[in-house]
């Protein structure tokens, strides 16, 4: 069982903890020469009442480190405001934020997945920012319909979209071309047998895996399916090929040593510190394009985001929402957690520090004000999602109530397909029946 590493940092440790590095003069307290404007807005603040707000997310240690920045610096802008912090590594923050909810206790504003959006949207715990939005408190007037339609259930905007964000490949391009490798700009699954077998002849890896909940699905985008029905009441494919197809594929990877060994795998904690690319093992890492910053900070090396594998099949390539942020229904802060989801959005001095790794920034003048600072590796990710902006298909809906088990009953039944505990013609049925039986309990 995997230790959870939650940690939860008061404001004096903050405070003490982290300097005011990448914050711009004309943000500063006024005691550091702020603005006349700033002064006066941290002046205004510290007469109002105090407020002590938790806030949650989840991420490697770069994100942490600008996030507790971000944190300092809405502190100095409102200084009757201090900010509990907690973080985990993806899997084990949702193994923390799942008590915490059953005992109505979620944080004030805490990170929100599309795959769990339904889940916890249609069972009250998220607030409907829609009167913030109204109010201006939130402010939304330079970001477009589709770019919040995203973080919408039941018509309510119950998470604000942090940033948009595409499939790609993160891959080292200096180790491709040491083994002779030149990806083409329309490759796709079929091509990876080559790649991998060319680098396991020189002792590397395709990549540490492909996750199970994210390229699955795309795949069944890719041959014209979807994973989930449009009501959510089962699967969206009633046909077992494009599993048996997928894991034909998956399992041929797998056995040939391509990609990592489930024991070492489960050793991961999805961090990007721990990557098999980052560590000089693998080739690729296939993840979303927000998540390249991470990757090429802890790899410290040049790295390179390409297409994702058969990205151009029946229109299969689509943007979300990397995360959101939402507010709980049981925060007694619901206005100021509005204000600061704001200022995460909005703010530009804000989005200096955190430069476009939650994905490129919804708000267009957010976006016109960092374009001249981005680094080269920065502006990768914003040039690719532009591309992808042009290329992209609408994403598929929420995902349903249950999905969340799906996804591991996903999980489960690949594991054991690749253990050869099952085949993957027993594994696509065993799936279809299994999943169908989850989601049949959404039938009204």
């Amino acid at each position: 069982m995997k230790k959870v590493m939650f940690t939860v940092i008061s404001a004096a440790l903050l405070l003490a903890g982290c300097g005011s590095n990448g914050s711009s003069s004309s943000t500063s307290s006024p005691s550091t020469g702020a603005s006349p404007a700033a002064s006066a807005a941290a002046t205004a603040s510290a007469k109002a009442d105090p407020v002590t707000l938790r806030v949650s997310w989840w991420g490697g240690q770069a994100r942490h480190d600008y996030t507790l920045k971000l944190i300092e610096l809405y502190q100095q802008k409102h200084p009757n405001v201090k900010i509990e912090s907690e973080y985990a590594a993806f899997d084990d923050y949702w193994k923390k934020l799942a008590p915490q909810a059953a005992a109505n206790g979620l944080p004030d504003v805490f990170q929100m997945d599309v795959s769990y959006l339904t889940q916890y949207g249609t069972r009250g715990q998220l607030e409907d920012l829609t009167p913030y939005t109204t109010s201006g408190l939130l402010n939304v007037k330079d970001i477009a319909e589709n770019s919040l339609s995203g973080g919408k259930v039941d018509g309510k905007l119950v998470a604000m979209n942090a940033g948009s964000n595409a499939l790609g490949a993160t891959v080292d391009t200096q180790m491709l071309k040491d083994n002779g490798i030149t990806l083409k700009d329309d490759w796709t699954f079929g091509d990876l047998d080559a790649i991998g077998a060319t680098l396991k002849a020189k002792g590397k890896l395709l990549a540490g895996d492909l996750r199970h909940d994210v390229y699955f699905p795309f795949y069944l985008r890719s041959v014209g399916q979807k994973l989930y029905a449009t009501d959510g009441t089962q699967l969206g494919y009633s046909d077992d090929k494009a599993f048996v197809d997928y894991y034909t594929m998956y399992k041929k990877w797998y056995d040939s040593g391509y990609l990592l060994p489930l024991d070492k795998l489960a050793q991961k904690k999805g961090l990007a510190e721990d990557d098999e690319m980052v560590l000089g093992n693998a080739a690729a890492t296939f993840a979303w394009s927000n998540q390249f910053i991470g990757f090429n900070t802890a790899a410290k090396r040049t790295l390179d985001i390409m297409k994702t594998p058969s990205w151009s099949q029946n229109k299969a390539l689509f943007l979300k929402p990397s995360m959101f942020w939402s507010v709980s229904k049981s925060s007694k802060n619901k206005e100021e957690a509005a204000k600061f989801i704001d200022f995460l959005i909005n703010d530009i001095d804000a989005n200096k520090i955190i430069m476009g790794e939650r994905g490129v920034p919804v708000s267009s003048k957010v976006k016109e004000a960092l374009m001249p600072l981005l680094s080269p590796e920065q502006k990768k990710v914003f040039e690719y999602v532009a591309w992808a902006e042009k290329n992209a298909s609408p994403m598929d809906p929420p995902s349903p109530i249950g999905s969340v088990e799906v996804e591991k009953l996903l999980k489960d039944t690949a594991e054991q397909i690749m253990y050869k505990k099952l085949t993957v013609e027993e594994g696509a049925a065993k799936f279809r029946k299994d999943a169908n039986a989850i989601l049949a309990k959404n039938k009204k």
